[in-house]
């Protein structure tokens, strides 16, 4: 069974001095805003300062001045920043920004993101750029240009795990597996003390963790089936300092390491990956809206290459 984990990120930051979205707008209004996306909201978690939705497709987290949304599968979540526009005056959003990697099955998407990109241009003027190359691990980032400058101090991570250890994968898909034994497997008490933690576990496989705890939000997304496994990590918590540990649990053939703001990104990711990942990929660009944005993918060398394996010609056509 293939599920495409890879997912598509926005945020868009409002002017909190005219508009609260933690205050004045309502569940119904992320409910329906969800739904434009072709996702569920399952439940919810909060606090004084943010409140986190766990949907079938990922994750919603909204704070006073801002909301972050995350979608996997085949959701078409620029519908959703579609609806926050149409719905919300242009003069109270303050900056929209729209981010999209490289799926396993492309041909599967119902667009791409040039295709999405072409419906937000419609609404407002922007700048998109590609890190990291063509034929290997990449992130398109789009951001409205409107003269926005994100704060020094605003600073999020991303580590994107690809083809986790055999063990890691046999476990996470394990029938009946709890919600309890995944979080003791990620050791989420150790990564996340006091944080306010809501999960699902999905049918067949699959796994979603939202962690909040003040304006810190943490946030795991778990494809676990060989062939195509995939595991996201996306927290405003540092996860270079995190990567050894997680590293060292899934064992993934090779990751992606992002960083928004982090100024010392590549002195400390080159401290923090040791062997036997190799570096694929480092590069970085200061965005004209302020954010500087790195992004690093790093390998294990080839040691065994697999046989010819025969696709089901009957089976459905993006597994082809």
């Amino acid at each position: 069974m293939f599920f495409e984990g890879s997912e598509k990120k926005a945020e868009v930051v409002v002017n909190s001095q005219n508009l609260s979205l933690l205050n004045d707008i309502s569940n119904t209004f992320w409910q329906e805003l969800v739904e434009c996306c072709n996702a569920q909201i399952l439940s919810s978690i909060e606090n004084e300062h943010c409140k986190a939705f766990l949907l079938s497709e990922s994750s919603l987290f909204v704070w006073h001045d801002r909301f972050l949304i995350l979608t996997c599968g085949v959701t078409q979540l620029v519908k959703s920043v579609e609806y926050f526009i149409k719905n919300i005056q242009a003069k109270d959003i303050a900056h929209v920004t729209y981010q999209r990697k490289n799926e396993y099955f492309s041909n599967a998407q119902l667009s791409s993101f040039g295709d999405d990109i072409h419906l937000l241009s419609q609404y407002l003027t922007g700048k998109a750029y590609r890190f990291g190359e063509m034929y290997s691990h990449h992130n398109y980032v789009f951001h409205q240009d409107n003269g926005f400058q994100a704060q020094p101090d605003d600073i999020t991570y991303e580590l994107l795990a690809y083809q986790i250890s055999e063990e890691a994968s046999k476990l996470l898909t394990t029938h009946g597996l709890s919600a309890e034994k995944i979080r003791e497997f990620f050791c989420i008490d150790d990564l996340l003390p006091d944080f306010i933690i809501d999960d699902f576990v999905f049918d067949p496989f699959g796994y979603s963790l939202n962690a909040i705890k003040g304006e810190d939000y943490f946030t795991i997304h778990v494809t676990p089936q060989a062939g195509s496994s995939y595991v996201s990590f996306e927290s405003s918590l540092d996860l270079i300092t995190m990567a050894a540990k997680i590293i060292a649990i899934l064992k993934p053939a090779s990751f992606d390491l992002l960083g928004f703001n982090d100024t010392e990104f590549a002195d400390k990711v080159n401290v923090a990956i040791d062997k036997p990942y190799i570096s694929n990929s480092l590069v970085s660009k200061k965005l004209d809206n302020g954010y500087f944005v790195c992004f690093a993918n790093f390998i294990t060398p080839e040691t065994y290459y697999s046989s010819p394996f025969e696709l089901d010609l009957t089976g459905e056509s993006h597994a082809l």
